[in-house]
């Protein structure tokens, strides 16, 4: 592979990710002079937005233990040219888009380092204007850029320190205050546990929560720590899920929080134990803003129940089912001027907060309902059974393979008389069955095909397994071997 092709290869749909720590089995992609040429490119790419301003850009971090080394390369990339370069240290994915909100800061770019969830070899870039988040043809440009990258000489620009975390979790606990109708200490009384994966959410205890005067005795994994030694910093993982609401049932809470590693998605999980995850968050913030503003539309992802549908039809809103990919759903909330954008996976958008996927926002705004939260939910119909595989596409090209294997299936399910496909459906294969749903699509990021499959009847998925399973072991390009069952 040449290293233009190296460069391009690290674009993840509107970020940049790769291997940042060689492993045994995996050399470092994202490599500190990769970094270097890509962040001299952004300030090139910045420079001929704005050509006639003094740029500022502001750079943060989650607990990635490659975060450090990577911010230094982004700097030495971007030294050699008269600006000013704002280190805001541990940070989040939100708090950097408001870096270029707030007055404090007023900058014109910024750059988030992180990878999300993945694992600790992994880390990743994220780029935001003053006009929202790069999108993919940002980052093909930007990559572009940094292929054309000439080492420089010299420092020009000018570092400063600056804590932005603090500025943003002060900016929360006055929003939440507002929406409560309360200036002191609104969640006095609220017993409030989080978990933070050891990302960089921990903040949102001290910063936010207590301030507020709830009681977060019980939380855990709040310092950050790029290890991850206790569980996936993620909500959308049964262990970390698990975690929290053991936490919430040992401490007697009210509510438990829990955020990914860049604060971008949160879940909730109630008094009970019951996690409000997935389908439950969505219905969750959708009734919410639905008694807000009356006959809105909600942007999904397209893996999302029929339940929620009805949920939100039923309170007089409308759900728009569209393509998978955090930047896919948010663009279309913004076609349609919607009032929400949200995938199952906990990226949430909402049209009053910029469209910016932020999960702290995201619960503070869950908090300033000051409502018993799973009282809003009683009437989502919850699935007897669901299930998930997930077939890995072993040969290459894997999207032209995983393409192929889809046609072929909707062929196959059309010949099914039992099955009833939804022509209109825009990613993927979804079908209903007499019992339930399912959607069979490419996944995001990885060379895999998804099969999503929910039933209102118990001991029924077994049986329609047992009949679509051939098709799948049939293809060729697939490891039958090893498929991953969820």
């Amino acid at each position: 592979m040449s290293e233009k092709e190296a460069l391009l290869a690290l674009q993840n749909g509107s970020d940049i990710r790769g291997i940042a720590i060689s492993t045994s089995d995996q050399p470092a992609t994202l490599t500190n002079e990769r970094v270097e040429k890509i962040g001299q490119a952004f300030v090139s790419w910045l420079k001929e937005k704005m050509p006639h301003k003094e740029l500022k850009i502001a750079v943060g971090q989650d607990s990635r233990l490659s975060g450090q080394s990577l911010k230094e390369a982004l700097f030495a990339g971007m030294a050699h040219e008269p600006i000013t370069l704002i280190d805001c240290g541990m940070a989040t994915t939100p708090a950097m888009f408001m870096a270029t909100i707030y007055d404090d800061f007023k900058v014109d770019g910024a750059i988030m380092i992180t990878a999300s969830h993945l694992p600790y070899q992994y880390n990743g870039l994220k780029f935001f204007t003053a006009e929202g988040g790069a999108e993919h043809e940002d980052i093909e440009a930007i990559l572009e850029r940094a292929n054309q990258a000439q080492v420089q000489t010299g420092k020009k620009a000018k570092i400063i320190e600056k804590d932005l975390l603090s500025v943003y979790a002060a900016d929360l606990v006055e929003k939440i205050r507002k929406g409560i109708g309360s200036s002191d200490k609104p969640l006095a009384g609220q017993h409030i546990v989080v978990d933070a994966g050891n990302g960089a959410g921990g903040f949102f205890v001290d910063k936010v929560l207590n301030p507020l005067g709830a009681n977060t005795k019980g939380s855990q994994f709040l310092n950050p720590d790029g290890t991850f030694p206790n569980h996936e910093s993620n909500p959308d993982n049964k262990e970390a899920m698990q975690a929290l609401e053991q936490a919430v049932l040992t401490h007697q809470a009210d509510l438990g929080i829990i955020f990914d590693t860049d604060v971008d998605r949160s879940a909730l999980v109630d008094a009970e134990g019951q996690a409000l995850n997935r389908n439950n968050l969505i219905a969750l913030i959708s009734a919410i803003l639905l008694k807000e503003n009356p006959g809105a539309t909600i942007v999904t992802n397209s893996a999302t129940s029929q339940h929620v549908e009805d949920f939100i039809v039923g309170l007089g809103g409308k759900q728009d089912r569209y393509l998978t990919g955090y930047r896919n759903v948010i663009n279309r909330a913004m076609e349609l001027d919607a009032t929400l954008a949200i995938e199952t996976s906990g990226h949430a958008a909402l049209k009053e907060n910029y469209y910016l996927d932020d999960g702290a926002y995201l619960v503070a705004k869950l908090l300033m309902a000051n409502t018993d939260l799973p009282a809003l939910i009683k009437d989502l119909k919850q699935p007897k059974e669901t299930r998930e595989y997930r077939f890995v596409i072993k040969e290459e090209p894997i999207l032209e393979n995983g393409q192929a294997i889809i046609d072929r299936f909707k062929t196959y399910v059309d010949q099914k008389k039992n099955l009833s496909r939804l022509v209109d459906h825009l990613e993927g294969v979804r079908a209903n069955f007499s019992t339930g749903w399912f959607i069979l699509r490419m996944s995001l990021h990885e060379p895999l095909l998804v099969w999503t499959i929910e039933s209102d009847k118990e001991n029924t998925i077994s049986l329609l397994v047992e009949e679509i399973m051939p098709f799948f072991m049939e293809e060729a390009t697939l490891d039958r071997d090893n498929v991953i069952k969820k």
